[in-house]
Protein backbone atom coordinates (compact mmCIF):
# COMPACT_ATOMS: atom_id res chain seq x y z
CA UNK A 1 0.00 0.00 0.00
CA UNK A 2 1.88 3.25 -1.17
CA UNK A 3 1.68 6.57 0.90
CA UNK A 4 -1.23 8.28 -1.33
CA UNK A 5 -3.79 5.54 -0.90
CA UNK A 6 -2.74 5.50 3.04
CA UNK A 7 -3.61 8.76 3.36
CA UNK A 8 -6.66 8.78 1.22
CA UNK A 9 -7.98 5.54 3.65
CA UNK A 10 -6.77 7.53 6.81
CA UNK A 11 -8.62 11.04 6.04
CA UNK A 12 -11.97 8.65 5.11
CA UNK A 13 -11.58 6.82 8.57
CA UNK A 14 -11.14 10.40 10.22
CA UNK A 15 -13.90 11.55 8.50
CA UNK A 16 -15.97 8.75 9.15
CA UNK A 17 -15.49 8.38 12.61
CA UNK A 18 -15.70 12.38 13.11
CA UNK A 19 -19.09 12.57 11.35
CA UNK A 20 -20.68 10.17 14.20
CA UNK A 21 -18.62 11.50 17.06
CA UNK A 22 -19.73 15.21 16.21
CA UNK A 23 -23.55 15.23 16.96
CA UNK A 24 -23.95 11.39 17.97
CA UNK A 25 -22.29 12.42 21.94
CA UNK A 26 -23.97 15.31 22.23
CA UNK A 27 -27.65 14.00 21.16
CA UNK A 28 -29.01 13.32 24.27
CA UNK A 29 -27.88 16.62 25.61
CA UNK A 30 -29.99 18.50 22.48
CA UNK A 31 -32.94 16.73 22.21
CA UNK A 32 -33.65 16.91 26.58
CA UNK A 33 -32.83 20.64 26.30
CA UNK A 34 -33.79 22.31 23.19
CA UNK A 35 -36.38 19.82 21.76
CA UNK A 36 -37.60 19.17 25.01
CA UNK A 37 -38.12 15.21 24.67
CA UNK A 38 -38.87 12.84 27.17
CA UNK A 39 -36.24 10.11 28.09
CA UNK A 40 -38.89 7.68 26.33
CA UNK A 41 -38.27 9.81 23.18
CA UNK A 42 -34.63 9.99 23.45
CA UNK A 43 -34.17 6.19 24.23
CA UNK A 44 -35.70 6.02 20.61
CA UNK A 45 -33.71 8.66 18.72
CA UNK A 46 -30.76 6.48 20.29
CA UNK A 47 -32.24 3.25 18.94
CA UNK A 48 -32.20 4.41 15.53
CA UNK A 49 -28.56 3.25 15.92
CA UNK A 50 -29.75 -0.56 16.55
CA UNK A 51 -32.08 -0.29 13.53
CA UNK A 52 -29.59 0.51 11.80
CA UNK A 53 -27.20 -2.33 12.64
CA UNK A 54 -30.09 -4.94 12.22
CA UNK A 55 -30.96 -3.14 8.68
CA UNK A 56 -26.71 -3.02 7.88
CA UNK A 57 -26.32 -6.28 6.44
CA UNK A 58 -29.20 -6.48 4.36
CA UNK A 59 -27.75 -3.29 2.40
CA UNK A 60 -23.91 -4.58 2.26
CA UNK A 61 -25.23 -8.08 1.53
CA UNK A 62 -28.07 -7.96 -0.76
CA UNK A 63 -26.68 -4.41 -3.04
CA UNK A 64 -22.94 -3.36 -2.07
CA UNK A 65 -21.52 -7.21 -2.69
CA UNK A 66 -22.97 -7.84 -5.42
CA UNK A 67 -23.73 -4.98 -7.83
CA UNK A 68 -21.44 -1.62 -7.16
CA UNK A 69 -18.38 -0.36 -5.96
CA UNK A 70 -17.85 -0.04 -2.09
CA UNK A 71 -16.70 3.55 -2.80
CA UNK A 72 -19.56 4.53 -4.71
CA UNK A 73 -22.31 2.98 -2.59
CA UNK A 74 -20.15 5.13 -0.05
CA UNK A 75 -20.46 8.11 -1.71
CA UNK A 76 -23.80 8.20 -2.48
CA UNK A 77 -24.66 7.47 1.08
CA UNK A 78 -22.54 9.94 3.09
CA UNK A 79 -24.22 12.56 -0.04
CA UNK A 80 -27.78 11.16 1.58
CA UNK A 81 -26.58 11.62 5.23
CA UNK A 82 -25.73 15.00 4.68
CA UNK A 83 -29.36 16.11 3.29
CA UNK A 84 -30.81 14.26 6.73
CA UNK A 85 -28.76 16.12 8.55
CA UNK A 86 -29.11 19.56 7.08
CA UNK A 87 -32.57 18.57 8.23
CA UNK A 88 -32.00 17.44 11.46
CA UNK A 89 -30.58 20.86 11.74
CA UNK A 90 -33.83 22.68 10.74
CA UNK A 91 -36.11 20.63 13.46
CA UNK A 92 -37.74 22.32 15.95
CA UNK A 93 -39.73 19.42 17.83
CA UNK A 94 -39.14 15.76 18.16
CA UNK A 95 -42.13 14.51 15.65
CA UNK A 96 -40.06 16.85 13.11
CA UNK A 97 -36.48 15.51 14.20
CA UNK A 98 -37.31 11.89 14.55
CA UNK A 99 -37.88 10.65 11.25
CA UNK A 100 -34.51 12.33 9.74
CA UNK A 101 -32.08 10.71 12.28
CA UNK A 102 -34.05 7.42 11.68
CA UNK A 103 -33.08 7.54 8.26
CA UNK A 104 -29.58 8.79 8.49
CA UNK A 105 -28.78 5.96 10.99
CA UNK A 106 -30.13 3.79 8.54
CA UNK A 107 -28.17 4.58 5.95
CA UNK A 108 -24.98 5.73 8.29
CA UNK A 109 -24.96 1.83 9.84
CA UNK A 110 -23.75 0.89 6.43
CA UNK A 111 -20.72 2.64 6.04
CA UNK A 112 -19.06 1.49 8.46
CA UNK A 113 -18.80 -1.89 7.24
CA UNK A 114 -18.11 -0.11 3.72
CA UNK A 115 -14.74 1.75 5.18
CA UNK A 116 -13.24 -1.28 6.29
CA UNK A 117 -14.12 -3.19 3.37
CA UNK A 118 -12.59 -0.70 1.18
CA UNK A 119 -9.08 -0.59 3.55
CA UNK A 120 -9.13 -3.98 3.52
CA UNK A 121 -9.05 -4.09 -0.33
CA UNK A 122 -6.31 -2.26 -0.91
CA UNK A 123 -3.90 -4.19 1.83
CA UNK A 124 -1.06 -6.93 1.56
CA UNK A 125 -0.98 -7.45 5.22
CA UNK A 126 -4.30 -6.32 7.13
CA UNK A 127 -3.40 -7.63 10.22
CA UNK A 128 -0.29 -5.00 10.07
CA UNK A 129 -1.35 -2.08 8.40
CA UNK A 130 -5.37 -1.69 9.15
CA UNK A 131 -4.56 -0.15 12.58
CA UNK A 132 -2.42 2.99 11.15
CA UNK A 133 -5.42 3.56 9.16
CA UNK A 134 -8.29 2.56 12.04
CA UNK A 135 -6.66 4.71 14.69
CA UNK A 136 -7.41 8.11 12.18
CA UNK A 137 -11.26 7.00 13.18
CA UNK A 138 -10.60 7.36 16.77
CA UNK A 139 -8.61 10.77 16.19
CA UNK A 140 -11.74 11.84 14.40
CA UNK A 141 -14.21 11.44 16.57
CA UNK A 142 -11.57 13.27 19.49
CA UNK A 143 -11.51 16.16 17.19
CA UNK A 144 -15.09 16.29 16.87
CA UNK A 145 -15.59 16.42 20.57
CA UNK A 146 -13.04 18.84 21.07
CA UNK A 147 -14.67 21.52 18.55
CA UNK A 148 -17.86 21.43 20.31
CA UNK A 149 -16.35 21.74 23.47
CA UNK A 150 -13.30 24.35 23.18
CA UNK A 151 -13.40 25.77 19.69
CA UNK A 152 -16.94 26.64 19.25
CA UNK A 153 -18.24 26.28 23.11
CA UNK A 154 -21.49 24.76 21.53
CA UNK A 155 -21.93 22.76 24.83
CA UNK A 156 -21.17 25.48 28.03
CA UNK A 157 -24.37 26.32 29.54
CA UNK A 158 -24.64 29.49 27.79
CA UNK A 159 -24.69 28.36 24.61
CA UNK A 160 -26.70 25.58 25.29
CA UNK A 161 -29.46 27.94 26.52
CA UNK A 162 -29.10 29.66 22.96
CA UNK A 163 -29.66 26.37 21.41
CA UNK A 164 -26.31 26.21 19.57
CA UNK A 165 -26.19 22.47 19.69
CA UNK A 166 -28.25 22.26 17.12
CA UNK A 167 -25.44 23.69 14.84
CA UNK A 168 -23.50 19.86 15.83
CA UNK A 169 -25.79 18.88 12.43
CA UNK A 170 -24.62 21.49 10.42
CA UNK A 171 -21.14 21.13 11.09
CA UNK A 172 -21.55 17.21 10.78
CA UNK A 173 -23.71 17.77 7.43
CA UNK A 174 -20.89 19.84 5.62
CA UNK A 175 -18.54 16.33 6.99
CA UNK A 176 -20.61 14.31 5.38
CA UNK A 177 -20.84 16.24 2.16
CA UNK A 178 -17.16 16.57 1.96
CA UNK A 179 -17.00 12.47 2.59
CA UNK A 180 -19.38 11.85 -0.09
CA UNK A 181 -17.75 13.43 -2.62
CA UNK A 182 -14.11 12.50 -1.39
CA UNK A 183 -15.01 8.75 -1.28
CA UNK A 184 -16.03 8.37 -5.42
CA UNK A 185 -11.56 9.69 -5.67
CA UNK A 186 -10.64 6.36 -3.54
CA UNK A 187 -9.09 3.24 -4.66
CA UNK A 188 -11.97 1.35 -7.05
CA UNK A 189 -13.32 -1.68 -4.96
CA UNK A 190 -15.00 -3.88 -6.98
CA UNK A 191 -17.98 -6.36 -5.59
CA UNK A 192 -17.08 -9.27 -3.97
CA UNK A 193 -19.78 -11.75 -4.82
CA UNK A 194 -21.18 -12.99 -7.84
CA UNK A 195 -24.72 -11.88 -8.93
CA UNK A 196 -25.72 -14.68 -9.63
CA UNK A 197 -25.28 -16.81 -6.45
CA UNK A 198 -28.11 -17.14 -4.25
CA UNK A 199 -28.06 -15.46 -1.20
CA UNK A 200 -30.04 -16.27 2.11
CA UNK A 201 -31.49 -14.03 4.58
CA UNK A 202 -29.40 -16.31 7.51
CA UNK A 203 -26.32 -15.78 5.27
CA UNK A 204 -26.55 -12.21 5.53
CA UNK A 205 -27.39 -11.87 9.09
CA UNK A 206 -24.50 -14.36 10.22
CA UNK A 207 -27.27 -16.74 11.53
CA UNK A 208 -25.23 -19.33 10.26
CA UNK A 209 -23.45 -19.58 12.55
CA UNK A 210 -25.93 -19.89 15.48
CA UNK A 211 -24.63 -23.06 15.56
CA UNK A 212 -21.42 -22.20 17.63
CA UNK A 213 -24.42 -21.73 20.26
CA UNK A 214 -24.30 -25.56 21.01
CA UNK A 215 -21.21 -24.79 22.59
CA UNK A 216 -21.97 -24.08 26.62
CA UNK A 217 -18.70 -21.52 26.55
CA UNK A 218 -19.63 -19.89 23.65
CA UNK A 219 -23.62 -19.69 24.41
CA UNK A 220 -22.70 -18.08 28.03
CA UNK A 221 -20.75 -15.37 25.99
CA UNK A 222 -22.86 -14.46 24.26
CA UNK A 223 -25.58 -13.98 26.34
CA UNK A 224 -23.37 -12.06 28.51
CA UNK A 225 -22.50 -10.35 25.58
CA UNK A 226 -26.28 -8.78 24.60
CA UNK A 227 -27.18 -8.36 28.15
CA UNK A 228 -24.06 -6.22 28.61
CA UNK A 229 -24.96 -4.31 25.97
CA UNK A 230 -28.08 -2.95 28.53
CA UNK A 231 -25.75 -0.66 30.52
CA UNK A 232 -23.50 0.02 27.56
CA UNK A 233 -26.47 2.36 26.39
CA UNK A 234 -26.72 3.84 29.31
CA UNK A 235 -23.54 6.08 28.75
CA UNK A 236 -24.04 6.71 24.99
CA UNK A 237 -27.19 7.94 25.83
CA UNK A 238 -27.23 9.65 29.45
CA UNK A 239 -22.97 10.49 29.77
CA UNK A 240 -23.32 13.61 28.32
CA UNK A 241 -26.70 14.89 29.53
CA UNK A 242 -25.59 14.13 32.72
CA UNK A 243 -21.89 15.62 32.74
CA UNK A 244 -24.06 18.54 31.36
CA UNK A 245 -27.04 19.05 33.67
CA UNK A 246 -24.42 18.86 36.75
CA UNK A 247 -22.28 21.81 35.74
CA UNK A 248 -19.20 20.01 34.66
CA UNK A 249 -17.11 22.48 31.91
CA UNK A 250 -16.75 21.58 28.63
CA UNK A 251 -18.63 17.85 28.74
CA UNK A 252 -18.35 16.71 25.49
CA UNK A 253 -14.53 17.55 25.27
CA UNK A 254 -13.73 15.74 28.47
CA UNK A 255 -15.58 12.60 26.99
CA UNK A 256 -12.55 12.22 24.05
CA UNK A 257 -10.53 10.70 27.34
CA UNK A 258 -13.15 8.09 26.78
CA UNK A 259 -11.70 7.59 23.09
CA UNK A 260 -7.93 8.20 24.14
CA UNK A 261 -8.13 5.68 26.78
CA UNK A 262 -9.64 3.46 23.99
CA UNK A 263 -6.49 3.55 22.06
CA UNK A 264 -4.21 3.18 25.23
CA UNK A 265 -5.93 -0.08 26.21
CA UNK A 266 -6.20 -1.35 23.04
CA UNK A 267 -2.33 -1.07 22.36
CA UNK A 268 -2.07 -3.23 26.31
CA UNK A 269 -4.80 -5.39 25.34
CA UNK A 270 -2.56 -8.34 23.94
CA UNK A 271 0.01 -8.21 26.97
CA UNK A 272 -3.54 -8.69 29.43
CA UNK A 273 -4.76 -11.42 26.69
CA UNK A 274 -2.19 -13.45 27.05
CA UNK A 275 -1.11 -13.03 31.16
CA UNK A 276 -4.57 -13.31 32.40
CA UNK A 277 -6.37 -14.91 29.72
CA UNK A 278 -9.73 -14.74 28.18
CA UNK A 279 -11.94 -15.13 30.95
CA UNK A 280 -10.15 -12.47 33.54
CA UNK A 281 -9.95 -10.15 30.65
CA UNK A 282 -13.82 -10.32 29.90
CA UNK A 283 -13.98 -10.35 33.40
CA UNK A 284 -12.25 -6.76 33.90
CA UNK A 285 -13.95 -5.09 31.10
CA UNK A 286 -17.91 -6.11 32.62
CA UNK A 287 -16.54 -5.15 36.15
CA UNK A 288 -15.16 -1.50 34.83
CA UNK A 289 -18.47 -0.78 33.18
CA UNK A 290 -20.13 -1.56 37.28
CA UNK A 291 -17.30 0.25 38.76
CA UNK A 292 -17.30 3.22 36.37
CA UNK A 293 -21.00 3.79 36.38
CA UNK A 294 -20.49 3.83 40.59
CA UNK A 295 -17.95 6.62 40.06
CA UNK A 296 -20.64 8.16 38.24
CA UNK A 297 -23.56 7.52 40.62
CA UNK A 298 -21.27 9.74 43.61
CA UNK A 299 -18.79 11.83 42.00
CA UNK A 300 -19.72 15.79 40.97
CA UNK A 301 -18.40 18.40 39.25
CA UNK A 302 -16.57 19.76 42.20
CA UNK A 303 -14.22 18.53 44.49
CA UNK A 304 -15.09 15.06 43.26
CA UNK A 305 -14.81 15.77 39.69
CA UNK A 306 -11.77 13.25 39.52
CA UNK A 307 -14.18 10.23 40.34
CA UNK A 308 -16.09 11.25 37.07
CA UNK A 309 -12.69 11.61 35.04
CA UNK A 310 -11.89 8.33 36.47
CA UNK A 311 -15.22 7.03 34.91
CA UNK A 312 -14.69 8.31 31.27
CA UNK A 313 -11.06 7.08 31.00
CA UNK A 314 -12.21 3.72 31.80
CA UNK A 315 -13.86 3.19 28.43
CA UNK A 316 -10.60 1.91 27.42
CA UNK A 317 -11.44 -1.36 29.57
CA UNK A 318 -15.04 -1.15 29.47
CA UNK A 319 -15.02 -1.57 25.60
CA UNK A 320 -11.83 -3.43 24.06
CA UNK A 321 -11.76 -5.72 27.12
CA UNK A 322 -15.04 -6.91 26.33
CA UNK A 323 -16.06 -6.68 22.35
CA UNK A 324 -12.69 -6.56 20.82
CA UNK A 325 -11.79 -9.65 23.38
CA UNK A 326 -14.99 -10.92 22.34
CA UNK A 327 -14.10 -10.38 18.74
CA UNK A 328 -10.98 -12.46 19.12
CA UNK A 329 -12.54 -15.43 20.90
CA UNK A 330 -15.41 -15.12 18.72
CA UNK A 331 -12.79 -15.86 15.76
CA UNK A 332 -10.88 -18.44 17.22
CA UNK A 333 -14.36 -20.41 18.32
CA UNK A 334 -15.72 -20.00 14.53
CA UNK A 335 -13.68 -21.52 12.29
CA UNK A 336 -12.42 -20.72 8.57
CA UNK A 337 -15.87 -21.29 7.10
CA UNK A 338 -18.09 -19.81 9.70
CA UNK A 339 -15.49 -16.53 10.94
CA UNK A 340 -17.62 -13.62 9.10
CA UNK A 341 -21.06 -15.09 9.80
CA UNK A 342 -20.04 -15.61 13.57
CA UNK A 343 -18.76 -11.79 13.70
CA UNK A 344 -22.28 -10.64 12.02
CA UNK A 345 -24.26 -13.10 14.78
CA UNK A 346 -22.22 -11.25 17.95
CA UNK A 347 -22.68 -7.44 16.04
CA UNK A 348 -26.44 -8.39 15.14
CA UNK A 349 -27.02 -9.72 19.03
CA UNK A 350 -24.76 -6.53 20.52
CA UNK A 351 -25.04 -3.05 18.69
CA UNK A 352 -28.48 -4.53 17.60
CA UNK A 353 -30.80 -6.27 20.04
CA UNK A 354 -29.06 -5.80 22.96
CA UNK A 355 -28.63 -1.75 22.55
CA UNK A 356 -31.87 -1.48 21.53
CA UNK A 357 -33.15 -3.28 24.70
CA UNK A 358 -30.61 -0.99 26.58
CA UNK A 359 -31.65 2.20 24.68
CA UNK A 360 -35.05 1.16 25.43
CA UNK A 361 -34.95 0.26 29.60
CA UNK A 362 -32.24 3.59 30.25
CA UNK A 363 -35.04 5.56 28.84
CA UNK A 364 -37.49 4.18 31.40
CA UNK A 365 -35.06 4.53 34.09
CA UNK A 366 -34.34 8.12 32.90
CA UNK A 367 -38.33 9.19 33.07
CA UNK A 368 -38.55 7.32 36.42
CA UNK A 369 -36.31 9.26 38.29
CA UNK A 370 -37.00 12.55 36.83
CA UNK A 371 -37.41 15.11 39.47
CA UNK A 372 -38.20 18.25 38.13
CA UNK A 373 -37.43 19.81 34.19
CA UNK A 374 -34.10 18.78 32.73
CA UNK A 375 -33.49 17.51 36.24
CA UNK A 376 -32.46 13.75 37.83
CA UNK A 377 -31.62 11.87 40.40
CA UNK A 378 -28.45 10.43 38.72
CA UNK A 379 -27.34 8.22 41.88
CA UNK A 380 -30.36 5.93 41.39
CA UNK A 381 -30.22 6.48 37.56
CA UNK A 382 -26.80 5.18 37.58
CA UNK A 383 -26.80 2.24 40.09
CA UNK A 384 -29.36 0.55 37.88
CA UNK A 385 -26.43 -0.28 35.24
CA UNK A 386 -23.86 -0.54 37.76
CA UNK A 387 -25.72 -3.36 39.81
CA UNK A 388 -26.44 -4.91 36.50
CA UNK A 389 -22.92 -5.06 35.34
CA UNK A 390 -21.67 -6.40 38.43
CA UNK A 391 -24.52 -9.24 38.38
CA UNK A 392 -23.83 -9.90 34.68
CA UNK A 393 -19.92 -10.36 35.67
CA UNK A 394 -20.98 -12.63 38.42
CA UNK A 395 -22.93 -15.23 36.48
CA UNK A 396 -20.28 -14.94 33.50
CA UNK A 397 -17.31 -15.75 36.30
CA UNK A 398 -19.65 -18.49 37.73
CA UNK A 399 -21.00 -20.33 34.68
CA UNK A 400 -17.90 -19.79 31.88
CA UNK A 401 -15.22 -22.02 32.18
CA UNK A 402 -11.80 -21.04 32.09
CA UNK A 403 -10.92 -21.71 27.85
CA UNK A 404 -7.03 -21.41 27.10
CA UNK A 405 -7.23 -19.07 23.49
CA UNK A 406 -4.67 -18.18 20.97
CA UNK A 407 -4.40 -14.45 20.12
CA UNK A 408 -4.33 -13.72 16.46
CA UNK A 409 -2.27 -11.46 15.38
Amino acid sequence: MNSKIKIQLSFMMFLEFFIWGGWFVTLGTFLGDNLKASGGEIAMAFSTQSWGAIIAPFIIGLIADRYFNAERILGVLHLLGAVLMYQMYNSVDFTGFYPYVLGYMIIYMPTLALVNSISFNQMKDPAKEFSFVRVFGTIGWIVAGLIISYVFLWDSPEARGEGMLRNTFLMVAIASAVLGLFSFTLPKTPPTAVKEEKVSVSTILGLDALKLLKDRNFLIFFLSSVLICIPLAFYYQNANPFLAEIGMDNPTGKMTIGQASEVLFMLLLPFFFKRFGFKMTIIAGMLAWAVRYFLFAYGNAGDLAFMLIIGIALHGICYDFFFVSGQIYTDSKAGEKFKSAAQGLITLATYGFGMLIGFWVAGKISDMYLISDNTHDWVNIWTFPAIFAFVVMVLFAIFFKNEVIEYKK
